[in-house]
């Protein structure tokens, strides 16, 4: 393991903060109504983070000129993101006010170099050091410059935003525009994703998302400590996975062939009373809702279902790791279509208003652990005129969640290996790490 500071020594100092508002204002301000699906992803911060070697060693006064300048051209595109998040007295249900009162920066010089950062350690980037908060702002950036040159970026958005694949499209935006090419996405801010008449669902989604009340979502069931971890995946170990995955002469994904691996780990890391646990996944609509991808590709929103899986704790220690990539491909490819997302939409018609999760999330049912994948996530691409990153990956400041969490990112290598955020109880973490498979981050895997 690299040598990193002492506890307590990694210290950033914060020397400005500023607002950027769009270069393009519109003409007055929207009301954005959100959709069905924006309701149940909930209004919980999401967390980018990415670190560049600044090669060029580009003054840090030449970048934050640079960003602020580009960000303000990219608000122009994207103005919800601008604007402010606000509970309509009529409806009891959050809306954007597009009013462009601006995106929040934050400048910070860290007191250590790249190098000396902890990257296995998610917890010591989220306190305080590379994350700030604001309620007031949907959107909120914070630019750190270390002592060797280099700097890190992070990028907070309010789920209410969009999801994964909305804010990739926003970032890839920006990074287009500070290198001065033209942008190759037109942003769709409708939120078009409307409930039928009369609203219809199978019934198994009662199963699946539950209505809750806020003492709820903070009191929800968590027995163990939660460590946020990162890992790096090697193309190779992937590829092996995915080997063993197809023994039975089925094509499985490589995120399928992972999930069985986890999975199986995951059942010796559990309490002997249980019985049974669950697996889920964060599934995009795009692509499955109105007909064909290219229909929904630039969709700015959400637009998310989640796949459950559940196996008896003797069925996944057992089965072979083929077996277990069956369960997983099929429990995935009940909520890969129209169908199942038009039911998700007239679903959340029934129970608005209100908070509404998936069961999953709120710890109900035993242990689980939910992955996100992001194959298709920029990473290597973020160049925002001062070389590509090294890292980029995501994580949540949330301090309370019911299930462990995974989610998959390609690595900045862009050779097919993968960086892995988790959230995870620690006989899990120890569990994981005694195979060779997830390597725990460290400056020398990014080749600082």
């Amino acid at each position: 393991m690299e040598e990193v500071p002492e506890h307590g020594k990694f210290a950033v100092n914060f020397t400005e903060k500023s607002v950027v508002k769009a270069a393009n204002p519109l003409p007055k301000p929207q009301r954005l109504t959100l959709s069905n699906l924006d309701l149940l992803s909930g209004r919980f911060p999401v967390t980018y983070f990415y670190f560049y070697h600044n090669p060029e060693r580009v003054c840090f006064s030449s970048i934050m000129e640079s960003l602020k300048s580009s960000l303000a051209e990219t608000l122009s595109y994207y103005y919800p993101f601008a604007g402010q998040i606000v509970q309509n007295p009529n409806t009891n249900e959050p809306e954007i006010i597009c009013d462009d009162n601006g995106a929040l920066v934050v400048e910070g010089h860290a007191n250590i170099s790249l190098k000396k950062l902890d990257f296995y350690n998610l917890d010591q980037f989220l306190q305080g050091k590379l994350v700030s908060l604001n309620t007031e702002f949907p959107l909120q950036v914070q630019v750190t410059r270390y002592t060797c040159g280099g700097i890190s970026i992070t990028f907070t958005f309010d789920h209410a935003l969009g999801d994964a694949s909305a804010f990739g499209k926003f970032l890839v935006s920006w990074s287009e525009i500070a290198q001065r090419k033209p942008i190759s996405c037109m942003p769709d801010h409708r939120r078009n994703l409307l409930a039928r008449c009369p609203p219809t669902y199978h019934p198994s989604l009662d199963q699946t998302f539950v209505k809750c009340t806020i003492e709820e979502i903070i009191n929800m069931p968590t027995t163990q400590i939660l460590l946020k971890r990162l890992y790096h995946i090697d193309v190779s170990s992937i590829n092996r996975l995915q080997q063993l995955a197809c023994d039975s002469g089925n094509k499985r994904t490589k995120i399928e062939a992972f999930s069985a691996y986890v999975w199986k780990i995951m059942v010796t890391a559990i309490d002997e009373r249980h019985q049974k646990c669950k697996m889920g996944w964060l599934v995009d609509g795009r692509g499955r809702v109105h007909g064909a991808e290219d229909l929904m590709s630039n969709y700015i929103g959400n637009v998310l279902s989640v796949a459950v899986a559940e196996g008896t704790i003797a069925e996944l220690k057992q089965g072979s790791l083929s077996d277990v990539a069956s369960n997983v491909h099929d429990s995935i490819s009940k909520v890969t279509n129209e169908a199942h997302f038009l039911d998700l939409i007239d679903w959340v018609e029934c129970h608005r208003p209100g908070l509404m999760l998936s069961s999953i999330v709120l710890g109900r049912g035993g242990p689980a652990l939910v992955l996100s994948s992001g194959r298709r996530f920029p990473v290597a691409e973020l160049d925002f005129g001062f070389g590509g990153p090294v890292l980029g990956t995501v994580c949540t400041t949330v301090e309370k969640i019911g299930v462990g969490y995974m989610n998959q990112r390609p690595s900045a290598r862009n050779d097919g290996s993968w960086t892995v955020s988790a959230i995870l109880w620690p006989e899990l973490a120890a569990a994981l790490e005694s195979d060779s498979i997830f390597q725990p981050m460290s400056a020398s895997l990014l080749r600082l």
